[in-house]
């Protein structure tokens, strides 16, 4: 698992103190991330930790350490729950379950959503984790269109339409009805099921950004797609 681990300063852990300073900026930055998004101010951050902001930085020289520690484990859960999709018995089943999962990883995180949208780098050991539940993504759309119980014209990319959505509608309704979310999920799965399907409108989202941008790379590499639901 990648986990946050403690600065060393000429191969010595921290000191006692500045390991308890360290948790506290990691818990406070977790509250606000999940609150305010990735663009909340960090100085607020160090308040509620009770640190300097001088402190915050000699932990976390930018916001995407701090980040990068405050995430790790709902990545490597995030990770965990695309491995065990893959792999389901039933494709569909795994497929649904998979969508479920995420959206209750970011239904009170709207920091996690920031971060996977992101075009800016990331830690080597996090983007390859990103990468890794992209890949298994594409495998989980795969073998349910395979099983015939997703419709064939379905992309990655609409995936990320559903995590992007899923974003808004908690943002609207967190503080007054925070399971609603599933109401709309059950609706998007039922859209996404092969039976009655219909021809969509347009392209994929991939097709289109690829066209816009006359490069055949992927367009999570542009920022145009999430990190996590793109194909490739």
């Amino acid at each position: 698992m990648y986990a946050a681990k403690p600065a060393r300063r000429e191969g010595r852990p921290l000191r006692r103190d500045a390991q308890r300073n360290r948790e506290a900026i990691v818990a406070a930055a977790a509250a606000a991330f999940a609150r305010e998004g990735m663009g909340t101010p960090l100085e607020p951050i160090a308040k509620a930790a009770g640190v300097a902001i001088g402190t915050l930085y000699s932990h976390f020289p930018t916001r995407l350490d701090l980040a990068e520690s405050v995430f790790a484990e709902k990545i490597d859960a995030w990770l965990e729950a695309a491995q065990k999709a893959a792999t389901a018995e039933d494709p569909w089943s795994g497929f649904a379950e998979y969508l479920e999962m995420v959206c209750e990883l970011q239904a009170d995180d709207r920091g996690l959503g920031d971060l996977t949208s992101m075009s800016t780098p990331l830690a080597e050991c996090v983007e390859s984790r990103l990468a890794r539940i992209r890949t298994l993504g594409q495998t989980i759309v795969q073998r349910a269109q395979s099983q015939g119980t997703l419709r064939a014209d379905v992309s990655p990319d609409d995936m990320a339409f559903v995590i992007w959505a899923h974003g808004g509608i908690m943002a609207a309704i967190q503080d007054v009805a925070p399971e609603a979310w599933r109401r709309h999920l059950a609706l998007m799965l039922d859209g996404f099921r092969a039976e009655r399907a219909t021809p969509l409108p347009v392209p994929p989202l991939h097709v289109v950004a690829r066209a816009a941008t006359g490069s055949a790379q992927d367009g999570s590499k542009n920022g145009t797609l999430c990190k996590v639901f793109a194909a490739e």
